[in-house]
């Protein structure tokens, strides 16, 4: 378990409301779009029954055709995942997700994760949260061995794949030279997503012109991660690529839900992090989902208050303003998360991803004066990973910064934040603080895990198939009978 200042919150108290509050324009505010703390109480026998309905879910051998899909398979694996690494070592899957990822990082310094929506967008979240922000342009000594990265295969966009194409035919040259040696992870658990697998095609035929046709060393730098039984399989074996080094998304994991699988692993182990932290991270949250009572849930906390919220008080508009450049692209795994899971029947909150005070700049008046459809989660870092940067005293003070001597970059954040919500509480706009206490494998495997589960409860709370996206599929098979007419 981890100690109490590792572990994620959910501040939610600033959007009750308050309780004897004296009668005002703003308190006649708050009493329409704030939520009663009565309500949120009331909610909590359900909210339970909730949580034991998720929790027999994820026990089920055999599911009844009215509950499928029933991908709840994420909720055990990273403990599971774990426990098999234990008992098998390198023979388990996380012992052959950490070989695989060795010889990557041995023999390349590239790696393409080539694969669209939630099949990449967590390992992307992971990238930018714990890697340097600069990691490609970084010498090799400095990146500690580790390759550079790089996304695609998420869109049908020529120029982008044909740069990076030019990039690799520009600075690869000898296949003999680790250091201009690539490789290629590949993500699809069905593997009909046709913007991968259009990537997959133009990269391996690059790969096959710089390496040899023939080459060993073009099969062993290839690695599918996908389903069972799936196109990208079946491609996989007929160019030879090892059966061994096809890695599994397992048959009851969705791919939204697949960060804890070889799809997120693979790219975070390649990436040097320490994804034994992840998954204890991750394993942690589920046991506090588990057995904690409401008031040290953060599972339940987040799924209440936010379902009430759209499905009560009308704020449609779900924004996680994100108080670190580090962490947007969580966010846009959290928009899909929310966009895939509770988009249903006409329901569900539209998310957006916000940087703070980036887009303070471009949205803080939306937020302060716009509709009122909205509801502010605060996803606040409270530890940066680095030493802060403060302001000094200069002999040039046009800018007035020697007021702020000593002051630093954390301290300027913090006030702005404050400056927000207590802007956004003048005026009654709901907010609420969700605590990240560092940058680390373990603290983001919580979050990422809360995260999943609290979408799950939230779908349960609406009455929906969380796990369903038969909506999603429409634009596919549309695009696909264009193409073959």
């Amino acid at each position: 378990m981890q100690l109490p200042d590792e572990a994620v919150s959910y501040e939610y108290q600033s959007l009750l409301i308050p309780s004897h509050e004296e009668w005002n324009a703003v308190a006649e505010l708050r009493a329409k779009h704030y939520l009663a703390a009565a309500r949120l109480k009331a909610l909590v026998p359900q909210l339970m029954q909730v949580k034991s309905q998720v929790a027999i879910e994820r026990e089920l051998q055999q599911v009844p055709l009215e509950m499928q899909p029933l991908d709840s398979g994420f909720i055990d694996l990273p403990q599971r995942l774990l426990d098999m690494h234990r008992r098998r070592g390198e023979a388990s899957e996380l012992g052959r997700v950490l070989a695989v990822a060795q010889r990557l990082r041995e023999q390349v310094d590239r790696v393409l994760v080539l694969g669209t929506g939630g099949s990449t967008l967590g390992a992307q979240a992971l990238f930018q949260a714990l890697c340097h922000t600069h990691h490609n342009e970084l010498p090799l000594k400095a990146r500690l061995g580790v390759p550079r990265v790089y996304f695609k295969g998420d869109n049908l966009d020529t120029d982008a794949l044909q740069e990076l194409v030019d990039l690799l035919e520009a600075t690869c040259v000898d296949s003999e030279l680790r250091d201009e040696r690539w490789g290629i992870i590949v993500i699809s658990k069905s593997g009909d997503s046709l913007e991968t697998s259009v990537a997959f095609r133009v990269f391996y035929k690059e790969a096959a012109k710089f390496y040899g046709a023939r080459s060993d060393l073009l099969h062993r730098l290839i690695v599918p991660i996908t389903g069972e039984n799936s196109r990208l399989r079946n491609l996989a074996r007929a160019i030879r690529v090892a059966e061994e080094d096809i890695l599994t998304i397992p048959e009851r994991v969705g791919s939204r839900f697949s960060v804890f699988t070889p799809a997120g692993l693979l790219p975070a182990a390649v990436m040097g992090l320490d994804v034994r932290a992840l998954l204890l991270g991750a394993a942690a949250m589920t046991r506090r989902f588990l057995e904690e009572p409401f008031d040290r849930n953060p599972v339940l906390q987040f799924a209440a208050v936010n379902y009430l919220m759209t499905e009560e008080l009308g704020k449609s508009i779900r924004v996680l303003a994100v108080w670190s450049s580090k962490l947007e692209a969580l966010g846009r795994w959290y928009a899909q998360l929310v966009a895939e899971s509770l988009g249903k029947h006409g329901r569900g909150p539209t998310p957006l991803t916000l940087v703070q005070t980036r887009d303070l700049h471009t949205h803080g008046q939306l937020l302060q004066e716009g509709a009122r459809d909205k509801v502010i989660n605060n996803l606040v870092l409270r530890t940066p990973r680095t030493p802060p940067l403060a302001i000094s005293m200069s002999d040039y003070n046009q800018d007035e910064l020697n007021a702020l001597n000593r002051k630093t970059l954390p301290d300027l954040l913090s006030a702005a934040l404050r400056g927000a919500n207590t802007a956004y509480a003048d005026v009654a706009r709901p907010t609420a603080d969700l605590v990240l206490p560092t940058l680390s494998e373990h603290t983001i495997g919580q979050l990422m895990q809360m995260l999943m589960l609290a979408s799950v409860i939230e779908g349960r709370l609406m009455g929906v198939n969380p796990y369903s996206q038969s909506g999603g599929e429409v634009y596919r098979r549309n695009m696909r009978a264009i193409l073959k007419t």
